[in-house]
C-alpha cells in the first residue's frame, strides 16, 4: 500500500503531520474475558493502516470465521502513523497490536527490531520466505536476521490519467498512444504544457508526486548502506523535474494525500498522475462516480517502485498469537488477490503473477485496463533501492520544500539549496 505512499491515505504525504493522538492499549480483552462459547477468549485486535490496505473489505470475512477476534482498524495520515508508532515504540506502550510499515520506514523499523515481535519464531521463515520477492523478505529483517514483517504488496509504477479530459484537449485517448507521448519525463512536462494551454487546467495533481517515481527510478535514493545522506543522485534527479513541473506551471500543487488533493480528484483539477498499484483504490475511493473515465499507461523512463509495505507485531501486543494469525491469514493467496482486485494492491508474491485470477484481471473502474498484466510487470524485475533508516522523515523534509515553491513561498532557484539543508539536518539528528 505509499505511499510513500499509500494508500484512507497512503504514499507520500506533503509535510510533517502532528502524530495522531491514538489512545487506549493494545489488544484489550472484551467483557472481562469472557468465554465466547467456543473455548476461546475474545480479544480485540487493534490494527493501524494508511490507504488502501484492503483490511476494510476483509475485516468481516476474518471476523466471521473466528467468532472469537473483533478488528479494530485505526486509519490515518501516512506520516503520521509512522511517527506515532515510533513515538509508541520508545515510550513502551500504547502501540497497535499490528502496525502497517511502508517501504519508506522499514529501515528505521527493522534497526529497532527487538521492539517487534520475531516472525521467524512463529515459524515464517519456513512457511512464508520462499513465496515472496527475495528483496521484500530481506527488506523487513535485521542485520542478525530477526523478520518483523511480513510483506503486503509492492508498488510497481504506471501513469493514470483521464481519458475524457485528455480527448477535451484534443490529446489521445488509448493507453498505448498515450504512453508514446512521454518517453521522458521532460517529455511528460510538454504533454502537460499542451494541455494547460488547450484548457487553461492544471495537468499533474502534485510536483511531490512527480518527484517521488522519478526519484524511485534512480539507482540510488537517498542514502547509501552506510547510511550517509546522497542528495546530487536520485533525490536531485526527482527534484528537478518537480521544479519543472511548477516552473511550467503543469502542477495544481494540491497536497497530496490531504483533503484539498482529494477534492482535486472530484472537480477535475488534474489529467494525470503517477499511480503505483496501490493509487488504484484511492482514486476508485476518492471519485466512484468517474468510473470509466480513468485509463492506465506506462509512465515515463519505465518501471520504478514507489510504496509498498508489511504487516509488523509490536511486541507490547498482548495477543501475539492471534495477530500472528491475522497477518498469516492476510498474506495467504486467497486474500492477497482479492485485495488486487479490491483497491488494486499487487501482492508481494510472484507465483500470483502467474496465476489467472491476477495476470488476467482487468480493472472495469479503468476503463478495463489489464491491470494484472501492467502491474505484473512492473513488479517482476524491480530492484528497490535501498532506503535508509531515516529515508522517511528526509524525504518529508524535502517534500515540503517542494510544496513551499509550489505554494509560491520559495523561488525554484533557491530551492535546491534549502532542500539539501534540511535533508542535511534530518540525516544530522538522533534517531
Amino acid at each position: 500500500m505509499e505511499f510513500s505512499g499509500r494508500r484512507v491515505l497512503r504514499v507520500g504525504a506533503t509535510g510533517l503531520v502532528a502524530a495522531l493522538a491514538i489512545t487506549g492499549c493494545s489488544g484489550q480483552a472484551l467483557e472481562g474475558n469472557k468465554d465466547s462459547g467456543n473455548g476461546t477468549t475474545q480479544v480485540t485486535l487493534k490494527v493501524n493502516v494508511f490507504g488502501s490496505s484492503g483490511l476494510e473489505e476483509l475485516k468481516s470475512k476474518y471476523e466471521a470465521a473466528n467468532p472469537n477476534v473483533k478488528i479494530a482498524l485505526n486509519s490515518g495520515e501516512y506520516n503520521a502513523q509512522h511517527e506515532d508508532l515510533q513515538k509508541k515504540l520508545v515510550a513502551g506502550s500504547g502501540a497497535a497490536d499490528i502496525a502497517m510499515v511502508d517501504e519508506g520506514f522499514i529501515v528505521q523499523f527493522r534497526s529497532q527490531a527487538d521492539q517487534f515481535l520475531n516472525l521467524n519464531d512463529k515459524g515464517a521463515a519456513g512457511t512464508f520466505e520462499a513465496k515472496y520477492l527475495p528483496w521484500k523478505w530481506k527488506a523487513s529483517q535485521s542485520t542478525d536476521g530477526k523478520q518483523i514483517g511480513l510483506g503486503t504488496d509492492v508498488g510497481g509504477l504506471a501513469m493514470c490519467y483521464r481519458t475524457d479530459l485528455f480527448k477535451a484537449a484534443d490529446l489521445p485517448t488509448d493507453r498505448e498512444s498515450v504512453g508514446k507521448l512521454w518517453p521522458t519525463w521532460d517529455a511528460f512536462i510538454e504533454t502537460g504544457k499542451k494541455y494547460t494551454a488547450k484548457t487553461g487546467k492544471k495537468f499533474v495533481d502534485s510536483a511531490t508526486n512527480l518527484f517521488n517515481p522519478v526519484l524511485s527510478q534512480q539507482p540510488a535514493g537517498f542514502y547509501d548502506e552506510t547510511e550517509t545522506l546522497k542528495m546530487d543522485g536520485g533525490p536531485k534527479a526527482g527534484f528537478d523535474v518537480a521544479m519543472k513541473a511548477i516552473d511550467a506551471g503543469i502542477s495544481a500543487n494540491l497536497a497530496a494525500f490531504q483533503p484539498n488533493w482529494d477534492q482535486g480528484f472530484k472537480k477535475d483539477q488534474f489529467a494525470a498522475l503517477p499511480c503505483p498499484a496501490w493509487m488504484l483504490g484511492h482514486i476508485q475511493e476518492t471519485a466512484p462516480d468517474q468510473k470509466g473515465k480513468w485509463d492506465i499507461t506506462a509512465i515515463p523512463g519505465g518501471g520504478g517502485n514507489w510504496g509498498g509495505s508489511w504487516w509488523t507485531i509490536p511486541k507490547q501486543t498482548k495477543n501475539a498469537d492471534e495477530a500472528y494469525k491475522l497477518v498469516s491469514w492476510l498474506v495467504q493467496p486467497e486474500q492477497q488477490i482479492e485485495i488486487f482486485k479490491t483497491v488494486g494492491n499487487l501482492p508481494s508474491q510472484p507465483e500470483l503473477y502467474k496465476d489467472p485470477a491476477v495476470l488476467d484481471y482487468k480493472k472495469e473502474f479503468f476503463t478495463d485496463a489489464p491491470t494484472g498484466q501492467i502491474f505484473a510487470a512492473t513488479a517482476a524485475n524491480l530492484q528497490p533501492q535501498y532506503l535508509g533508516k531515516k529515508n522517511g522523515p528526509t524525504r518529508v523534509a524535502v517534500e515540503n520544500v517542494i510544496n513551499r515553491v509550489g505554494q509560491g513561498k520559495l523561488k525554484s532557484a533557491d530551492a535546491w539549496a534549502e532542500a539539501v539543508k534540511d535533508a542535511e539536518k534530518v540525516a544530522k539528528s538522533a534517531k
